[in-house]
């Protein structure tokens, strides 16, 4: 019975110490697209997510979109905004307000079960 006990705390300390190896073993893979909101420089971003082995959609996972400009580093930065869940499994909304246009790379980060950041070089052009 002792022994059984012990058995089963070590397997728990060992668990709580490494992780159960579930959410460590999934990759995130996202697509981002973003368009021209009403006011100028105003985005609204779609992010689908997905585990990069399987294909399975990513869902429950908290998602914050950030931008910065590689170009002018330090001068040019969003402040990360919270993405809300879409209608789809594993996709996420969130709008994001640049300073200006041309070439940005947008940051998801993920935190809860899976944890990641997945940096995307982007483009954003005045609406035509």
């Amino acid at each position: 019975m002792i022994a059984a006990r012990d058995l089963l705390l070590s397997i728990l300390i060992v668990m709580v110490w490494f992780g159960t190896g579930l959410a460590a073993d999934v990759k995130a893979r996202a697509e981002v697209s973003c368009s021209a909101a009403s006011k100028p420089l105003q985005y609204d971003c779609t992010i689908k997510l997905s585990d990069s082995r399987s294909g399975a959609a990513l869902g429950g996972v908290d998602v914050t979109v950030g931008a910065d400009m590689p170009s002018m580093p330090m001068a040019h930065n969003v402040k990360p905004v919270k993405a809300i869940p879409g209608s789809e499994p594993g996709t996420y909304r969130a709008r994001i307000d640049l300073e200006m246009h041309g070439d940005w790379a947008v940051k998801v980060d993920l935190a809860g079960p899976v944890r990641d950041r997945i940096v995307k070089s982007m483009r954003f052009e005045p609406k035509r």
